[in-house]
This record gives structure tokens, sequence and C-alpha cells, in this order.
């Protein structure tokens, strides 16, 4: 019998914006001087900019957990006459491309509310695998090739590697150390057991990186070490979800993804993916994988990732 739920449609490339472009750096650039407020509503705008053109002011509003006024403010900051101004910009070609995420939102709403809260397992299992699926097409697609480079040069050129993640961040974390150790680089993970952050901390030296992990609300304890490892010259590699974080602005690099959220959960699928699309960069950088003729293997069989 044919599965009687749409499918998760493919995500197109979507044209550039320049005007959009534009003024997403210009926010990037005057962030730290913006009011508590206005900080996120510039979040939210960096972080949903392809859904902007169709967003109402009270969506906006919501979604940064501001008044509709404080919106309004935000747009008149960067030089419009109001929010329907500013949106303008972003709508600018939103007819041939809707975001994949946009999509997932709408399909979870109708299958929870055709459901009437009788979804099976099997329903619940399709649903985070389709959210998935959606948060992968847009991670393909808003990777930008040059951070990907400047995060690979920065951990080519370290003596030493540390990586430090917390909390919902701990998995990818470990998986990277586990990673990079099949480099030759000395590789070090801060766990931060028993509370002992500072003391993993002191081997670190000028020159290493530290691989920091960490999402909105961003741990404290990922902060406080990208702090250390700037106040001992070491450089900072964050992978984090915009690049308004915090941990953005004590970074030489960052890799931005974001996580597709199924019935409040958000996953880890694209950080994942994205912390080995890392290492395998990494990997082909410094020749630690080949190819042998004849039998198409990446990795020497002694040293499987």
């Amino acid at each position: 019998m044919p599965d009687p739920r749409p499918s998760v449609p493919s995500a197109p490339m979507p044209a550039p914006v320049p005007a959009a472009d534009a003024l997403v750096e210009t926010i990037r650039r005057e962030f730290d001087g913006l009011s508590r407020q206005l900080k996120l509503i510039a979040r939210y705008v960096e972080e949903h900019r392809d859904r902007i053109g169709l967003d109402r002011i009270q969506d906006v509003a919501r979604g940064s957990g501001v008044q509709a006024s404080a919106v309004i403010r935000f747009a008149k900051h960067f030089g419009f006459s109001g929010y329907s101004e500013m949106q303008k910009i972003f709508r600018d070609g939103i007819a041939a491309q809707i975001a994949p995420s946009h999509n997932y939102q709408a399909r979870i709403r109708s299958a929870i509310q055709a459901a009437e809260g009788r979804l099976g397992s099997a329903d619940i299992a399709d649903e985070f695998i389709a959210g998935s699926i959606a948060g992968m097409q847009e991670l393909r697609r808003d990777l930008q090739g040059a951070d990907i480079d400047a995060a690979v040069d920065l951990l080519v050129a370290a003596p030493s590697v540390w990586v430090m993640g917390a909390r919902r961040s701990f998995a990818v974390a470990s998986y990277l150390t586990y990673a990079l150790q099949h480099t030759d680089k000395r590789v070090e993970m801060v766990s931060g057991l028993g509370g002992m952050f500072e003391g993993q901390m002191r081997g670190l030296r000028a020159g290493d990186v530290l691989v920091v992990v960490s999402f909105s609300p961003y741990a404290e304890e990922s902060l406080h070490c990208a702090r250390l490892a700037e106040a001992r010259g070491a450089r900072v590699l964050a992978i984090t979800d915009s690049r308004m974080s915090p941990l953005a602005t004590l970074s030489q690099a960052t890799l931005v993804v974001r996580e597709s959220s199924t019935f409040g959960f958000r996953s880890l699928t694209n950080t994942m993916c994205l912390a080995q699309s890392l290492f395998i960069a990494l990997a082909y950088r410094t020749e630690l994988l080949y190819a042998t003729p004849g039998d198409g293997s990446a990795f020497p069989p002694a040293r499987p990732v």
C-alpha cells in the first residue's frame, strides 16, 4: 500500500539575494553595539533569513521573544521605514524557493493535527527522519566552502588540537576527538570531568587550536574555555548556530550549523555530519586519506574511523 503521507520536498538551490546578503553582513558588523532586544532580533533574522520574506511582524517578534515595536525599531536602526520595507529585500525570489525547514514545519503540524494524538512509534520515527533530511538539505545549501577551508587551515597549522563541548554538544565533541586521533596531531578532549575544565586547559599553548561546539543558549563552560584559550594565545574554531553567537566573536574560524526540531527535540544529525566532513577534509589535506589502486579503499585497513 503506498504511503499516504507527503514526502519531504527536496531543497532547491536558492538564487543569491545581494541586498539581503548585504543587510545580514551589516547586522553582523554592528551586532556588538546593539541593545539586548535588538540582538535577539538580529539572531532571529540571521537564523531565519529564508523565512523573513514570509513571516509577519508578529512571527518575528514571537520568535525573537520581543514585542512587535522592537522589530520596528530594529528595522529603523538599519535605515528602513519599518518592518515591511526591510522584509521586502528578503522577499526577492522567494516564490522560487521555500526553505525546507518551513515546508517541514508545516508538514509536522499537519501530521500532529491529523493524528489527533494517535501517532504510532513508526510515525514518530518517520517524522524525526524527515526532519533530519530537511536539515541536511539546509546544511548542504548553506555551508560556505570558505568557512570549512578556514577551519581546516587552523587545524593543519596547530601543533595540538583541543576539543570541547558541554551537555548536548558533548556527543559531537567526543566523536570529533575520536576522529581527529586518526591524524598525526596531538588531540585532547576537554571533558570537564569533576568540574576540572581549567585544570585540563592548563596544557593549552599559544598556537594550539581549541574546537568548541555549542549552541544557543551557549553553555557557560564552553564560553569560559574559549576565553581561556584566547587569553593563552591559542586559536578558537567555533562550531555553533550563528555568526552572532558569543563564540563566533572569540573565534578565528566559525562553522555555522543549525538543526531541525521535531516534537520540540533538536537533532544532532547536521552537526555530526559537519564534524565528519571537517575531519575528512583535514585528512585529505594532510594526506592521511589515500586511494589504493584497484581496491577503492580510502583508509588504511588498520586505522578505520
